[in-house]
């Protein structure tokens, strides 16, 4: 496998899924799994275990800057990440014995949707109206889309971030860099959790080719950690909602033009 290859495919991949992380709280294996999948040839499930390991230290490093920010909910946070992580091994173990192409483009159209949806309709909840939630209604609203966000990253080894995000903005009512700090801290846990459980059921990866992801993926997580935290929520809305859309048009791009073209198999 030529060296600069990997160089570039992992440095790209790790930039795309950086931004994702630092940005939305989006998991690193949205970009990561089709970018080494195309264009090194990893196995599939590799690929997602590869691309967890990717998330744990992007996803601290973003949730050390909002939580330094006091943009970081853990109090509310610790009871959906209770769920999610134990529907994350069950994902994953389920993941480990279907077909690999039962990997559908789930996250993928949830990163397009959800950025239109930031560009479109902006979320402009303030923290005042964030602490009237009932707690009731954090309690329940946790323990349903935990089980659920869990599942759905475990089995894909993506998807979780934009789930989170999404249901924290709008079922739970969090305002946004509150919304990404708490994902990105749950997603810290819920990555390495995955990670853990798909190398333990799957084969060892290139170790190369993981540490580049992950350094890369570092690095551009923390830079846009610190730009999101230092922006207003209007900027904010629209950042994510370009980063998001640019990255769900070019994962279509890798799966739907690439991966069908006899050049690239």
């Amino acid at each position: 496998m030529n060296i600069w290859i990997v160089l570039l495919v992992t440095f790209f991949a790790g930039m795309g899924a950086g931004l994702g992380t630092g940005f939305a709280g989006m998991s690193a294996a949205a970009v990561i799994s089709p970018m080494l999948i195309t264009f090194l040839g990893i196995e599939p499930y590799t690929a997602v275990g590869i691309a967890l390991a990717s998330d744990v230290l992007a996803s601290a490093v973003s949730a050390f800057t909002y939580g330094k920010n006091k943009n970081l909910d853990i109090k509310n946070g610790l009871l959906m990440m209770a769920m999610v992580l134990l529907f994350t091994v069950v994902g994953s173990y389920v993941s480990s014995i279907v077909p690999a192409q039962t990997m559908g483009s789930f996250s993928t159209f949830m990163t397009l949707v959800l950025g239109i949806k930031f560009i479109a309709k902006p979320v402009m909840t303030t923290k005042q109206e964030m602490e009237a939630v009932s707690k009731k209604r954090k309690i329940i609203g946790s323990i349903l889309c935990g089980i659920f966000i869990g599942f759905i990253c475990g089995f894909v080894g993506a998807g979780g971030g934009m789930m989170m995000l999404l249901i924290l903005t709008s079922v739970l009512g969090y305002e946004l860099k509150t919304a990404v700090g708490t994902s990105v801290f749950i997603m810290t846990f819920t990555a390495l959790t995955g990670s853990i459980s798909h190398f333990s059921f799957g084969d060892s990866p290139n170790l190369l080719i993981m540490v580049l992801c992950i350094l890369f993926t570092f690095i551009w997580a923390r830079i846009a950690a610190v730009f999101a935290n230092k922006a207003k929520p209007e900027t904010l809305n629209r950042a994510v909602g370009v980063v998001l859309v640019l990255l769900g048009i070019i994962i279509l791009g890798f799966e739907y033009i690439v991966l069908n073209n006899p050049a690239f198999t």
